[in-house]
């Protein structure tokens, strides 16, 4: 019996000789996501901007979620309210996340954002449209692209996508794949007409996952990590439970009050 074929992780490449700084993208992203506002008026991420397009010279680049191969994200989340998915997305689930915001700590790219001004507030980010995905079509933003910077497909097809427009015009890229190695490699991929230490890319991540670094350190102090794992844990349990106290407290409460209002018109 032959085995299953492995899912293909999909990936993100982003052009950067091809923008045009329209922000088509991010006008899509925000309606994909119902999110309010002119993408004009954008200026960086936000809880309600999942990706924004900046300016370098005659260029305009993009900033969003990279979706890491291996996510330091999801590695230190106590409570698994983030996901690396078989098809590449990271997403995240605001039901499991108990507001300890690791993730925003931890990303080496610092792009989580958290809802301040919500009373409920949860991490936002990109999840590159991971239900599209799932229906077999393009992230939004992808779909919407009328230059091609940004273009969607299997990982190792925009891999070479990105070496074979370094090969047909060399004089126009700078000769690296952001992303293809970084970090243990990304799905959003960059190519850019410069070093992307010019645009504030940190040339120190390396190539290894950052999540093996955590574990060396945490196989060194195993006790510390089971008992930090286990307070995060009990912490979770009794914002949860507090939560559901408060819930049941208003119901008592709003059912006292309709009590008390039909009481008082029989009264009178």
């Amino acid at each position: 019996m032959s085995a299953e074929p492995k899912t293909q992780q999909k990936a993100l490449l982003f052009d950067m000789t091809r923008c045009s700084g329209c922000r088509d993208c991010m006008g899509a992203c925000m309606e994909k996501q119902g999110f309010p506002g002119d993408p004009k008026l954008v200026t960086d991420l936000s809880a309600t901007a999942y990706t924004a397009i900046f300016e370098k010279e005659d260029y305009s680049y993009r900033n969003m979620c990279r979706h890491c191969v291996d996510p330091t994200c999801v590695s230190v989340c106590p409570v698994a309210a983030l996901e690396k998915t078989e098809l590449g997305p990271v997403i995240y689930d605001a039901s499991k996340c108990m507001g300890c915001r690791y993730c925003m700590q931890a990303c080496p790219f610092n792009v989580p954002r958290y809802e301040w001004d919500n009373p409920i507030p949860s991490v936002q980010k990109c999840n590159m449209c991971y239900d599209r995905i799932q229906e077999g079509e393009m992230p939004a933003c992808a779909a919407i692209c009328p230059q091609e910077a940004t273009v969607f497909g299997d990982r190792d097809e925009m891999i070479a996508e990105a070496h074979a427009r370094i090969e047909e015009d060399p004089d126009e890229y700078h000769p690296h794949v952001y992303g293809e190695h970084e970090i243990g490699g990304t799905s959003v991929l960059f190519l850019t007409p410069f070093p992307l230490e010019e645009l504030g890319f940190d040339p120190s991540l390396g190539d290894e996952p950052i999540p093996v670094h955590t574990w060396r350190v945490l196989s060194k102090i195993p006790g510390i990590a089971i008992g930090a794992g286990a307070s995060m844990l009990a912490f979770w349990w009794i914002t949860g439970r507090r939560d559901e106290v408060a819930e049941f407290e208003a119901k008592q409460k709003a059912q006292k009050h309709g009590r008390a209002k039909d009481n008082g018109h029989e009264r009178n």
